[in-house]
């Protein structure tokens, strides 16, 4: 194992020092018990936003704290869900008084735990709502999950939910606007090569060289089929396809469209997949309206990528395009 940490015992605490010293205007963090929460949290009247999960997939959760994105996030330990004390702490310190969302990947353990976390919450009198990301088109049913699992939307989520609070919605609208965000984004993944957890010190699973996993999970969970490796357009091709077939998206729509890193595949790939990808939805009509692509929800060192596709109407499209202002994604200051 070859990775820049000192013990792997310390890896989340030390990794969550530099980015509280990296980013001190946007954020803090406190490590007793662990959550990063938006420098000047709570916001009085405010909606507030938080979400989590496992360490190893930054910049998500962590590093979409701030303005116009996630008032908190709960990191738990690599790949491992956050505590309810986490959750519960960070929704009391992001509460102003408006209540709380949970934005909540579909994962069994963080379900359970923000579930939890919720309940205390209620009993000290604030109000929360909950939301649970379940995009994932690859399979049903995965290790961690009782249904698909949630991936690449989540992000998508973050964005507009933290631009309609950030406008002054209340928790209810917020609420809504997530639930849509879910109902209308689907995404897929694909992996050339494993990572390693470094408590583990080994990788997740084994490839061989002429070999991808199609489907994988953002915690090295198996795909739908392990194939020989394809060319760039053929590998773009077959995940849009069934994207696209799964809403289904049709002619005439428009959408947000990710094309995702997952920690260890170069960006010039990453545009290269952006680009086929692009050409694939114009010929069936369907309109980018927004994208992005690069690193956003990754697997430590895993070489591969996601696709995300979001229809959007007018009203997304204009929450998108408000100002955000994280350590991960930033725009319109």
């Amino acid at each position: 194992m070859k990775k820049l940490i000192n013990d792997p015992r310390d890896a989340r605490r030390e990794f969550l020092a530099g980015l509280a010293l990296a980013h001190a205007d946007i954020l803090r963090v406190c490590l007793e018990p662990v959550y990063v929460v938006r420098a000047d949290a709570p916001v009085q009247g405010k909606t507030g936003i938080v979400s989590g999960g496992g360490s190893g997939h930054e910049p998500m959760h962590a590093g979409f704290v701030g303005r116009g994105m996630l008032d908190a996030a709960c990191p738990g330990e690599v790949f491992t869900s956050p505590t309810p004390d986490q959750i519960e702490a960070a929704t009391l310190a992001v509460n102003g008084g408006a209540g709380v969302l949970h934005i909540v990947k579909n994962y069994t353990g963080d379900i359970m735990n923000f579930e939890m976390a919720a309940e205390l919450c209620q009993a000290r009198g604030v109000e929360v709502r909950a939301v649970v990301i379940n995009d994932d088109v690859a399979v049903e049913d995965s290790l961690f999950t009782a249904g698909r699992r949630g991936v690449g939307t989540t992000v998508l989520a973050e964005k507009l939910c933290g631009a309609a609070a950030q406008r002054g919605c209340d928790l209810a609208r917020v609420e809504e606007v997530c639930r849509k965000v879910n109902q209308n984004g689907r995404s897929m993944g694909m992996a050339l090569t494993s990572c390693t957890v470094p408590a583990a010190g080994k990788p997740t699973f084994d490839l061989d060289p002429d070999e991808m996993e199609m489907g994988i999970g953002i915690h090295g969970e198996p795909g739908r089929e392990r194939i020989p490796l394809l060319p760039a357009r053929e590998l773009t091709a077959r995940m849009a396809a069934t994207v696209v077939a799964d809403l289904p998206f049709r002619s005439g729509d428009n959408v947000i469209a990710m094309v995702n890193g997952l920690g260890g595949t170069p960006l010039m790939e990453l545009y290269l997949v952006y680009g086929e990808l692009e050409r694939i939805l114009r010929g069936l009509g369907i309109r980018v309206a927004r994208r992005l692509v690069g690193n956003y929800i990754t697997s430590l060192e895993m070489a591969g990528c996601s696709i995300t596709l979001l229809k959007a109407d007018d009203e997304m499209l204009s929450l998108w395009d408000d100002p955000v202002v994280t350590a991960g994604l930033r725009w319109g200051m």
